[in-house]
């Protein structure tokens, strides 16, 4: 047998894995066995797997930039290892140029796929190509590792590729046992009597990956001499003989010297093992690994194979078991030593706890004493939430399994006694981020919107009949039916709600006041004199806000609930009643280089701006929360696709020149996971940068009087940051953090600004953006954003925080397109959450308004005809425009292959301008409203995502989906249905699959792209090295208190802005994984 096993990753400080999860299912349904590392991969992870792993072939996506560096280093190191057999593939979209593709393929890269080959022969085509390629490559070469007596005896536990080659031996000879049987014999000889064999097993889903990871971080961590195997196994596919080698993806601990892990495909076995596992078995017995845990596939009722190859076996089960009887029927309730029932945090975990117990003590014939609660009895059944930093369960476990191998084996462990006594292992019911009693908010969300409509259609139709009536008495001179129809007129008119009556009676004079060459009005106390027409060349007046021509109270009342004038209540036309005249609604985006480069970029962009509306992208490391380094993997990626920031220094370099605390001035960042930290720089900048200011006054302050200054300096800033980690983990990939510490971050920052009355800052961008740049249709971008949306208010109220003290921090952030739904993503968003608002949450006028910012969409600029993706960019502006964004992002035409250039970014801005100052149309601010298709598109969109709501609520809202990968799963579903459409041209795109060059070129061959040089990297790395240097002194005692206050569950982002002081992201990072752990990928 000799199967092609492929290892899948994208690289380092890369999320873009929609295209090698694509790839993965591709090769996987040719029979391949796919070992799926998911994104962000170092060379040194991706290194290890292939040894340990002994694959055939490397597949790495790589789209983010530092893909030379990369794929050399990778090139390097398997050379190094002796594996340059291993065969490498690749492919970076446009990203990687034909140019450097040719130089990486000379260099030793087997073949790296450019776009246009995508375009020519299809993903099917080029999975068939990278097939045929092994294919050809193994029969050239003879498989020449035979395990033999020299290489047994010196089996150890640290040459991991001998003991990889020695299993795939194995696995390829494992149905002739005659090449096996004299090895057999030396390996039993040769076993080194130290290793503690452990079963894992349990149904699919049950957590026995997690379970298993946290178990190797804790061996890891408290003690010194413990060496640990995992050889873990997946099921074949009965179809296409291929296999899903998933677990790796679920494992954070097991890149250390002292882990080495094997996958194996179940293949031609009638059970729930591999063949090959025994001998595999017996292989790290004879290199003397400490504990070796033997993961299965999920297993059904009857299956217990794992107890009869294994020392102790675990069983590892939820609390969705069913009806307390069908406990009797799983076999391995009765032979595991040791149960777990994990995702304890779920609902119904207490009740299966205990049934568990009560099914132990019964088939074990144990009488338990009366005196005790059953929580409380000594028995080998363990509570434990994987995802849950220093959870009681998993110590517990630990505890026991370490006590265990001391008693069995006697080895000299050299364990942290002490760090161990302080593990806490008492049951604690910690029942996750959400109120158990809220799980139905979403659900609960879509009945209010539903209810809302209804009483907004029955207030309709009885001002239609209070209207008739009305009319009727015009027509009536006889005083008795007049009477009787007064009668009724008031009948009617007192079942209306007293805000459809104040808005009929005063509708008339409303429509006076908009008359008027000119308005007064109030926003926050503020008074604004507004012209509200427009005279055009024609000498036609455009006004500003066109009013509708009904008489019906009917469409009168309908119109005000369920669109009503922009600034008032539903907010279907707008949060605001105008825009705003003194500055254009734009951003100015940039980040390249180092922070000098990307100041520089900013002070171009808005130079004849008074308004300084800045907008920052990061590179890779920084949005990974990393510093730079001079690792080749590292160091390709310092200032490619964004600004490298990992000190506060930095950020007052790419300041420079900007008043922080200027109204006019806002500072929007698009960071998630170590947003907080960014945060932390921004905030500590303008803080110093105004002391500085008083001293040069010769104002020196009290430390009392510091801390005042500095929350006043803070109540000035205005910007956002992203920090949304919600979509991050459903479509982005840049967490960092386990998901419940992450949000811990997020509500420590939220608190910090409420507490203080922080206001002008918002502390949460919940982005549609990415969730659409991964795949997701307009529909489900929108329905996903929103419930995010929601989720974080549920959370911050979990908190303990009063809704209106932070709803007004949050902002969205969508983005736009070229299909029909994008016209009312807006209308849709504000009336949704405006309804959500005041009538399930209780939230005041400023809570009910959503803000959003809008981008256009980078996944519709393509590099062929490159020239044309500025059309699509001006019509997706107008759209946003229309809508009444709050502000715009043009891309700039060559994002689709660069970081964009000054000419670039010109052409952009310049599309925003002329819509909002040459495009007539938009000189009136509510195009949208009277329009039947905007009206009915706007029904239509809003039930959808309402769907989508019942949806999520049925798989436990957006936190109990994104554990099932729910969200993950349905866009890349709808990224490969995008794919499909496009690739036969039943989605149509000009330039790329419809009106074609005839001579067309490769747009690639002669492309300009913007890269940061080698000058400007290695400046970034003195410039941190003095930093650190600088602050050599006071770092420990910095990273100490942080530690100390995030362990006593203090506020941790109001600690980080005394730690950045003496930090950077990378020290800074590392300490909050130790604390919170770190993020757990999935598929």
């Amino acid at each position: 047998m000799n199967e092609i096993k492929l290892l899948t990753a994208t690289s380092l400080f890369d999320g873009h894995d929609v295209s090698v999860n694509l790839f993965r299912r591709l090769l996987q349904k040719r029979g391949a066995e796919v070992i799926h590392l998911g994104h962000n991969r170092s060379v040194r992870e991706v290194v290890t797997v292939a040894l340990q792993e002994d694959v055939d072939a490397l597949l790495i996506s790589s789209y983010q930039g530092g893909h030379n560096e990369y794929f050399k280093f990778l090139v390097d190191s398997l050379k190094e290892k002796g594996a340059s057999n291993k065969l490498i593939f690749g492919g970076g979209g446009g990203v990687i140029l034909p140019s450097e593709i040719k130089a990486l393929e000379e260099y030793g890269v087997c073949k790296l796929y450019h776009a246009v080959e995508g375009q020519k022969i299809g993903i099917d085509g080029i999975a068939d190509d990278i097939i045929r390629r092994i294919n050809e490559y193994k029969k050239k070469i003879e498989n020449g590792f035979i395990p033999n007596a020299e290489i047994i005896e010196k089996n150890n536990i640290s040459d991991h590729f001998s003991i990889a080659q020695q299993i795939s031996y194995i696995e390829y000879n494992i149905n002739t046992p005659d090449k096996l049987e004299k090895n057999r014999l030396l390996y039993k000889n040769y076993d080194k009597k130290k290793s503690l064999v452990l079963g894992v097993t349990g149904t699919g889903g049950s957590g026995k990956s997690s379970v298993i990871d946290e178990l190797i971080g804790r061996f890891l961590s408290f003690t010194k001499n413990v060496n640990i195997g995992v050889l873990a196994i997946d099921p074949t596919k009965s179809t296409s003989g291929g296999a899903l080698l998933g677990d790796r993806i679920r494992y954070n601990q097991i890149y250390n010297d002292r882990v080495f892990f094997r996958s194996f495909a179940t293949r031609q076995s009638s059970n729930e093992l591999s063949m090959a596992v025994h001998d595999s078995i017996e292989v790290l017995k004879s290199c003397g690994f400490d504990i070796i845990f033997v993961e299965t596939s999920g297993i059904g009722q009857g299956d217990s194979s794992v107890s009869e190859i294994t020392d102790y076996s675990i069983y590892v089960m939820t609390a969705e078991f069913g009806a307390p009887t069908q406990l009797e029927k799983i076999d391995m309730l009765d032979i595991a030593n040791f149960i777990v029932i994990n995702k304890f945090e779920k609902i119904g975990s207490e009740d299966a706890l205990r049934e568990v117990i009560i099914n132990y003590l019964r088939t074990h014939q144990i009488k338990a004493p009366h005196n005790k609660k059953l929580e409380e009895l000594d028995l080998p059944i363990f509570a434990t939430s994987s995802n849950q930093f220093n959870n009681h369960g998993i110590n517990k476990l630990f505890k026991t399994i370490l006590n265990l191998l001391k008693e069995q084996k006697k080895g000299n462990y050299e364990e942290d006694s002490q760090m161990i006594d302080f593990l806490p292992t008492n049951l604690v019911r910690n029942f996750g981020l959400i109120n158990t009693r809220r799980v139905n908010y979403l659900a609960e969300i879509a009945d209010t919107i539903k209810k809302y409509k209804e009483y907004a259609e029955e207030q309709a139709n009885i001002a239609n009949d209070a209207y008739a009536i009305k009319e009727s008495i015009k027509q009536i001179e006889e005083p008795s039916a007049m009477a009787v129809l007064k009668e009724s007129f008031e009948k009617k008119w007192e079942l209306l709600s007293s805000e459809a009556k104040s808005f009929l009676s005063g509708w008339n004079e409303k429509k006076e006041c908009f008359k008027q060459e000119n308005l007064k009005y109030k926003i926050q106390d503020k008074e604004f004199n507004i012209e509200l027409f427009h005279k055009s060349l024609s000498g036609t007046m455009i006004p500003k806000i066109a009013l509708p021509k009904y008489e019906s109270w009917k469409e009168l009342v309908r119109f005000f609930y369920k669109e009503n004038l922009a600034g008032e209540f539903p907010f279907t036309a707008g949060v605001f009643p105008f825009k705003r005249t003194t500055e254009d609604p734009k951003r100015q985006f940039a980040g390249e280089g180092g922070p000098e480069r990307t100041n520089k970029r900013f002070h171009y962009l808005c130079q004849a701006d008074k308004a300084k509306r800045l907008s920052v992208a990061f590179d890779g490391i920084t949005l990974y929360g990393e510093d730079p380094a001079i690792d080749p993997d590292i160091y390709g990626k310092i200032g490619e696709s964004g600004v490298s920031i990992c000190t506060i220094d930095d950020m007052d370099i790419l300041l420079k020149g900007f008043d922080q605390t200027d109204p006019l001035t806002s500072v929007s960042m698009t960071i998630n996971a170590p947003a907080p930290i960014m945060v932390a720089f921004y905030f500590m900048v303008a803080y110093k940068r105004e002391l500085q200011k008083l001293k040069q006054k010769g104002i020196e302050l009290s430390d009392e009087e510091k801390e005042k200054f500095k929350i006043e300096t803070f109540r000035k800033l205005r910007g956002t940051v992203q920090a949304d980690m919600l979509k991050e983990d459903q479509g982005q990939n840049t967490c960092i953090f386990s998901i419940d510490f992450a949000m811990k971050l997020i509500g420590d920052l939220q608190e910090y600004l409420s507490k203080n009355n922080i206001r002008n800052y918002y502390s949460l961008s919940i982005s549609g953006y990415h969730i659409a740049e991964a795949g997701a249709n307009p529909i489900t971008q929108l329905a996903f954003t929103l419930a995010n949306g929601f989720t974080y208010v549920e959370y911050f109220l979990n908190r303990g925080l009063q809704v209106d003290e932070f709803a007004p921090n949050l902002s969205f952030f969508f983005s736009n397109g070229m299909d029909p739904e994008y016209s009312v993503i807006g209308r849709v968003a504000r009336r949704i959450w405006a309804i959500a608002m005041k009538n399930k949450y209780g939230a005041n006028d400023k809570s009910q308004r959503l803000k959003y910012h809008i981008q256009t969409s980078g996944r519709s600029l393509h590099a062929q005809e490159i020239d044309f993706n500025d059309i699509r960019t001006t019509l997706q502006g107008l759209l946003a425009f229309y809508d009444n964004c709050n502000s715009l992002h043009t891309n700039s035409y060559d994002e689709a292959v660069t970081t964009p250039t000054e000419e670039s970014v010109r052409r952009s801005m310049a599309i925003q301008m002329i819509l909002s100052n040459e495009f007539g149309m938009l000189k009136n601010e509510n195009p949208n409203q009277g329009s039947f298709i905007i009206e009915e598109l706007t029904d239509l969109v809003e039930e959808a995502v309402l769907d989508e709501f019942y949806r999520l609520s049925r798989r436990g809202g957006v936190l109990g989906a994104m554990e099932t990968q729910y969200q993950r799963s349905k866009i890349q579903e709808q990224s490969m249905y995008y794919e499909y459409l496009k690739q036969t041209g039943e989605y149509p795109i000009i330039g790329v699959n419809k009106f074609i060059r005839e001579d067309a070129v490769n747009p690639y061959d002669n492309m300009k792209i913007t890269r940061a040089t080698d000058e400007e990297k290695q400046k970034r790395l003195k410039q941190l090295k003095d930093f650190q240097d600088k602050n050599k002194d006071k770092i420990e005692n910095a990273l100490n208190k942080l530690k100390q206050v995030a362990l006593s569950n203090g506020n941790i982002f109001e600690e980080l802005l005394n730690t950045v002081e003496y930090a950077s992201m990378g020290q800074i990072t590392q300490v909050l994984y130790e604390i919170g752990g770190k993020y757990r990928r999935g598929m």
